[in-house]
């Protein structure tokens, strides 16, 4: 099987996993809006998002070390030898964690001792799944990781329900749902795995390799969660914890760019490293590339497009104000995930420096516009500045890649032209003399939705058949 099919195999295994339980989650959005105010679930964004900035810290990454490692090992032994590693350091990291949070949270009066332990717990249990996932996929069993995601979706979505509809815990609940729920999968998982097997003695010189391997991801990792943190941490400061949950919401649509380039992603960082002896692995980059490109754009377009239908569907009133940051986030979006399209061929090379300096630049930029137009232009602010650091770091790895391959660009014209088509009918609405007349705003927004699916169609074409053969090989 060749590599592009393998991978195109990958990400559907993949998908299959993790597609019906995050459709179901979604499906879940008018809960949240409906039984959780703007303040409660822009507290709830906010410790995510926190999760999110801390893990990196806490295991040094170790686990992406692990899988990148993990790739290239040719027997048991190096095997365990790399897992041990991982696990070492995790746990020594975790333990740290663990006391230093509780004595630095339990000076917090004003927080109960419940809610501090909800946030330490779910910062563990991520930490937990992360590695699960990350030891899953390096030892090749892709259909397990696939497996994996589903539990935890199916879990996730009906501990969700439970503790907001059944014991109305709130912010609070849904910390508690998502922390059990990552934790009894984790377990699952690395029983499955039986990683009892794979605990050995420290090797202080593969320890070492190891993190020089993932010690520059870190700072890639913080400085994408800063730009992230920082639009909340700045809106909830400087305008109101209601402002981080209205901005939160509007990043859930745009979300769905990450989930299904997430798909590809995951398979892809294996791809990229396992091509990277070939000779027509330039072919092969550009090739993923083009399409990865097209897809993401198709995405993009279309997510826009359906916006006018689906937001009211989903969104309860009271996050109205959320429509119209909606598109500037998708876009600031789209240029995220091609510049870790990117970062899957830095990490083929194992050059990780690359990543960790693009991104932090982008962090300390990300972060000056907020401070400067936050006060002025509230949450638009947060959502330009997001735009700009994610293009920043887009055409900086991009030049920086060229010491590596050369990617053949695609002809751009064309698809700024639909983009901005697809823009101005999203905002008809606003138009003076336009928002009035709603059979002429309805007409607008089909009319729209019609091209972007016929343009996204038509581009796409030979990679959705491509997709439709791998599936028929399957049967």
């Amino acid at each position: 099987m060749n590599q592009k099919r393998q991978l195109m195999k990958n990400t559907i295994i993949i998908a299959i996993g993790k597609l019906s339980t995050q459709v179901l989650s979604y499906l879940l959005l008018p809960l949240y809006s409906a039984k959780l105010s703007p303040t409660e679930y822009g507290n709830y964004d906010f410790v995510c998002t926190l999760s999110i900035f801390l893990c990196p810290i806490i295991t040094l990454l170790m686990e992406e070390s692990m899988f990148r490692y993990l790739i290239d090992a040719d027997s048991k032994q190096k095997r365990k030898k790399i897992i041990s590693q991982t696990i070492i350091y995790t746990f020594c990291g975790t333990l740290l964690f663990t006391v230093l949070s509780a004595v630095i949270m339990g000076l917090f009066t004003e927080y109960s001792g419940m809610y501090i332990t909800a946030i330490i717990t779910f910062v563990i249990s991520n930490i937990l799944i992360g590695l699960s996932n990350a030891l899953s996929r390096g030892l090749g069993k892709i259909k397990l990781y696939s497996v994996s995601n589903f539990i935890l979706g199916i879990s996730t979505i009906i501990l969700n329900i439970i503790f907001i509809l059944g014991i109305k815990a709130g912010a609070e609940g849904l910390l508690w749902a998502n922390t059990i729920a990552n934790t009894l999968t984790a377990i699952v998982i690395l029983s499955i795995l039986k990683l009892p097997k794979y605990i050995g003695k420290l090797d202080k010189v593969l320890m070492k390799d190891m993190v020089k391997y993932s010690a520059p991801l870190v700072p890639n990792s913080i400085s994408w969660s800063i730009i992230n943190m920082s639009d909340r941490l700045i809106l909830t400061g400087l305008v109101s914890s209601a402002a981080n949950g209205i901005y939160a919401m509007a990043n859930k649509f745009p979300n769905i760019i990450n989930v299904l380039y997430g798909y590809f992603y995951t398979a892809w960082k294996e791809s990229a490293a396992r091509i990277l002896g070939e000779k027509n692995k330039n072919q092969y980059y550009t090739s993923i590339y083009h399409d990865a490109k097209r897809f993401l754009y198709a995405v993009t377009i279309c997510l826009i497009a359906a916006m006018p239908f689906a937001f009211p569907v989903f969104i309860s009133e009271s996050y109205n104000e959320a429509y119209i940051y909606i598109p500037i986030i998708m876009i600031a979006t789209y240029y995220s995930n091609l510049s870790s399209f990117y970062g899957g061929i830095f990490s083929a090379y194992k050059d990780t420096k690359i990543m960790g300096t693009t991104t932090m630049c982008a962090a300390i930029i990300n972060l000056v516009i907020d401070l400067a137009l936050v006060k002025f232009i509230g949450i638009y602010a947060a959502c330009l500045s997001t735009l700009i650091a994610n293009l920043i770091v887009y055409f900086y790895r991009k030049k920086k890649l060229r010491r590596y391959i050369k990617l053949r660009e695609l002809k751009w014209q064309g698809p700024m032209l639909f983009l901005g088509i697809v823009c101005i009918a999203y905002y008809a609405k606003y138009i003076p003399g336009i928002g009035e007349n709603a059979i002429l705003i309805w007409t607008i927004n089909i009319i729209s939705l019609l091209i972007a699916i016929l343009y996204s169609l038509a581009n796409n074409w030979n990679f959705l058949k491509g997709i439709l053969r791998t599936v028929a090989r399957k049967k």
